[in-house]
C-alpha cells in the first residue's frame, strides 16, 4: 500500500488512499496529510508542489501487558506497534 503511492504528488495520493478498502489505507492517509501539513506550515512549502518522496513503516517497541492464568500465574500479552514515517518535497522546476 506505501509502495502504490511513493513518488506521487500528495494530492494524487490521498485521493488513492481513499479509494481503497482497507483501514490501514485511512491511517496512512492521515499520516499523509500531516506530512503535508507540517510541510506547508513549516518550510512554507506549496501545497500542489508536494511529491512524496520516501514512505515507510518501522516496527515500533512493543507494548508489554499481563493476563491472570489459573493457579496464580500470569500470562504476558505482547502487543506490536509500528511507525510510520513520510517524508514529503517540493517538486522541482524539471520542465
Amino acid at each position: 500500500m506505501m509502495d502504490l503511492v511513493k513518488g506521487q504528488q500528495v494530492d494524487d495520493a490521498i485521493a488513492t488512499l481513499e479509494l481503497l478498502p482497507s483501514p490501514w489505507a485511512k491511517e496512512i492517509g492521515k499520516v499523509v496529510q500531516s506530512a503535508a501539513a507540517n510541510a506547508e506550515n513549516n518550510m512554507l512549502m506549496d501545497r500542489r508542489q508536494l511529491k512524496i518522496s520516501q514512505i515507510f513503516a518501522n516496527q515500533s517497541k512493543p507494548a508489554k501487558r499481563f493476563r491472570p492464568r489459573a493457579r496464580g500465574r500470569v500470562g504476558r500479552i505482547t502487543k506490536p506497534f509500528s511507525h510510520i514515517t513520510v517524508i514529503v518535497d517540493e517538486l522541482g522546476e524539471e520542465n
